[in-house]
């Protein structure tokens, strides 16, 4: 059980900055990679269809003998991840915007959290802003069109830049002084944010915290892989293999193999 490996999936490929961070927290773990591109973007869909993704993707990890499964999607997080745990004995680590951190740290007293329309009209999202929000002004800023920009491998181009100045600037100009990164797509465009937003405003990303709390649940169960070499790195998807696997290759740093997920795991569920 011990050396089963970890399941690690997003509506895209975004949730590799959360894979990257994995990586370096726990380096001898094996991780499967679910890229569900095939149905990105997840903030623009209804609750139904983000739930019955998910489930299938689960499903998926449950055949391939996971022993934990981290959901690194914000949006699938926020519709799929109560329903998911009921059902499933399988542990799972979820992400959240990371709200707390970012009241902890400001001087102006105004935060800006950069998500999806679905992250941000959540309950669980309400549910945390009553809770960490108070005594501060939160600016919530979907963000249409990041997620693609990512997708595509698009860090830096013009029609990428101006997409970032369009809802990064409007705030700056309000007084926020820290933006929280509430996709995990949007890590790959940090770069650009810091460079639009200035050097004073702080950039929020809760990648590395999900890595550590992982880390903290398979040492608490006594679930770290005990073996002398480096883990592996499996990727699947249901978007084109070709495409998915040339935008993973440039995101993670080397050439990976993507393989199609089963038929019946992508299929469209809604």
């Amino acid at each position: 059980m011990k050396n089963t490996p970890i399941g690690v999936f997003d509506s895209g490929v975004g949730g590799l900055s959360v894979l990257h961070e994995i990586r370096k927290a726990l380096p001898q773990e094996d991780l499967l990679y679910v890229a569900d591109s095939g149905f990105a973007p997840y903030g623009e869909g209804s609750n139904e269809f983000i739930q019955q993704r998910a489930e299938a993707i689960t499903g998926f990890f449950v055949h391939q003998g996971v022993k934990t499964m981290v959901v690194a999607c914000n949006t699938a997080t926020a519709v799929a991840v109560r329903s998911l745990r009921s059902h499933y004995a399988l542990p799972i680590v979820a992400m959240e915007p990371a709200l707390k951190p970012a009241a902890e740290i400001t001087q102006s007293g105004i935060i800006a959290i950069l998500a999806t329309h679905r992250t941000l009209a959540s309950e669980s999202f309400s549910r945390l802003a009553q809770k960490h929000g108070k005594g501060i002004q939160v600016l919530l800023q979907p963000c249409p069109g990041w997620v693609e920009q990512v997708e595509k491998a698009e860090l830096s181009s013009p029609a990428t830049q101006a997409l970032i100045t369009r809802y990064v600037a409007p705030l700056v100009e309000q007084g926020a002084d820290t933006l929280v990164l509430g996709c995990t797509h949007y890590p790959f465009l940090s770069p650009l944010i810091k460079s639009i937003a200035g050097p004073s405003i702080a950039v929020v990303d809760p990648s590395a915290a999900v890595a550590r709390e992982l880390r903290r649940r398979l040492m608490s169960s006594e679930l770290v892989a005990i073996k002398n070499q480096l883990g592996t790195e499996q990727f699947w998807s249901s978007g084109s293999p070709q495409q998915v696997q040339a935008v993973i290759t440039q995101l993670w740093g080397k050439t990976v193999k993507v393989t199609p997920l089963p038929a019946a795991t992508s299929m469209p569920t809604a």
